[in-house]
């Protein structure tokens, strides 16, 4: 990495807001980050717009409080799902303590199973929100639903953990487009005003031509521990999500969609090949099927490259970030956890002294603006559809794993044209069902060797 370029430092515990920290400690920051305070509900209001929450762990909990965080008519969480009965609980519990009355969900309306996402859509009336956070292997069943039901949707990232899934997902979003559903993704970094105002400038030539875009996410990973034996696997392995790659599609993926998609927002592009490296390190005692490192070089149609690199070994260097050169200068455009740690430099160098130009402080965060934008559009009958290019960035993402995975370079067309899926029987999994891949006799998933993996 460049001596000249500042460090997020990112510490190797530190985890994205959505993803990591405990949920009643996040509910509670969430909610201190809205810039107003959070209005009553009454559920016999007339422009009560509804949600049902599928898919009830920490990120979904914290889309809830974004929602509510928004001012304007009110809304209300009328269902809920999760495969675990545990986590719906904990979820319910906590939302409740938050948010009051605005969660109304008797036990009639708390839906467990593979099916549950179909129980609690169905509590929705038509034009009410749908929220989408279970884990991307489950994303495209649960959309194709949603909006077969004529339901507006939020759903997180990442969007399916294959290019079979992507796929879908983009079939779906142009039936929910022909619908006139509003579609609102999980990418928050788009709704940064930090990050916009940025944009803005580097369209109108203040950084030149850009050259290089460079992403990191170099952090800790605790190694994932083999099964017991008396856990059933296909359960097992949901709750081990980012360590098995029918789930969510690895850390790679599912980490540094993020960064990828800023990639293409700087570029206003899609990369057309991706090829890399990456391995595991001599003393990996991981029982899932991630690899330790992985470092991607992608190339745009006019040459630009974009570097996307990561690590997930401890005791090294920690990074968290996105710089961008130009032929003018260079800039940093976000930081550690996604922080919108945006500046324009006079030249190459990304130091403190160097900085010519910084945007205003953000008036609310991405996670809530981007909860403004959808329920605008919900209201106003403005169009909001997300779907192409967030689907476009997760593919993005899914060529340069697939590229360290195989060791082969992985172009645009190969990764848009494939019908590869990790688990095909994934609409029809229940409780009873095989798990989709098997351990070995040491409880070790099977991990990519390249020149003989196969994601495509």
């Amino acid at each position: 990495m460049n001596r000249h370029v500042q460090s997020s430092r990112a510490k190797p515990e530190n985890r994205g807001r959505r993803e990591f920290l405990s949920l009643s400690g996040r509910l509670a920051a969430v909610s201190a980050m809205a810039s107003f305070a959070v209005p009553a509900v009454h559920a016999a209001e007339n422009n009560t717009l509804r949600l049902a929450l599928i898919g009830s762990g920490s990120r979904g909990s914290g889309a809830v409080v974004n929602a509510m965080s928004v001012a304007g008519p009110p809304l209300q969480l009328v269902a809920m799902a999760d495969i675990f009965d545990y986590r719906l609980a904990g979820s319910l519990k906590a939302l409740t303590k938050q948010l009051g009355d605005r969660i109304d969900v008797p036990r009639d309306r708390q839906f467990l199973g593979f099916d549950a996402y179909r129980k609690a859509i169905d509590c929705l009336r038509p034009g009410d929100v749908a929220i989408l956070t279970t884990y991307s292997g489950f994303r495209p069943t649960h959309f194709e639903y949603a909006v077969a039901k004529g339901v507006n949707v939020f759903m997180e990232k990442t969007f399916a953990p294959d290019p079979a899934g992507i796929r879908r997902v983009l079939k779906a979003g142009e039936a929910a487009q022909a619908k006139n559903l509003k579609i609102a993704t999980g990418l928050m970094c788009r709704h940064s005003s930090a990050r916009q105002a940025l944009i803005a400038k580097i369209r109108e030539g203040a950084l030149g031509q850009i050259q290089l875009v460079r992403t990191y996410r170099m952090e800790t990973h605790l190694p994932l521990r083999p099964r017991k034996p008396q856990e059933p696997e296909l359960l097992w392995q949901i709750r081990a999500p980012e360590r098995i790659f029918w789930v969510a599609g690895g850390s790679f993926h599912d980490r540094t969609v993020h960064l990828i998609d800023e990639m293409c927002w700087l570029k206003d592009a899609w990369p057309v090949t991706a090829h890399g490296v990456g391995g595991r390190s001599p003393d990996n005692i991981d029982a899932g099927q991630d690899l330790d490192s992985y470092s991607v070089e992608y190339t745009f149609a006019d040459g630009t490259k974009g570097l996307a690199v990561a690590r997930y070994i401890p005791n090294c260097y920690p990074e968290f970030a996105t710089f961008v050169h130009g032929t003018k200068r260079a800039a940093q455009f976000s930081g550690n956890i996604h922080a919108p740690t945006v500046s324009l430099h006079e030249d190459q160098r990304i130091v403190p002294g160097n900085i010519q130009w910084k945007p205003e402080r953000e008036r609310v965060s991405p996670y809530v603006a981007e909860w403004e934008v959808l329920l605008d559009a919900i209201r106003n009958d403005r169009p909001h559809n997300e779907v192409r290019r967030s689907a476009y960035s997760d593919l993005a993402t899914l060529m340069g794993r697939a590229a360290v995975h195989t060791g082969k370079i992985v172009t645009w067309e190969e990764a848009m044209s494939s019908n590869f899926a990790f688990c095909p029987n994934v609409d029809s999994l229940t409780k009873d069902s095989p798990a989709p891949v098997h351990a070995d006799a040491a409880g070790r998933y099977p991990a990519p060797v390249p020149g003989k993996w196969s994601e495509l």
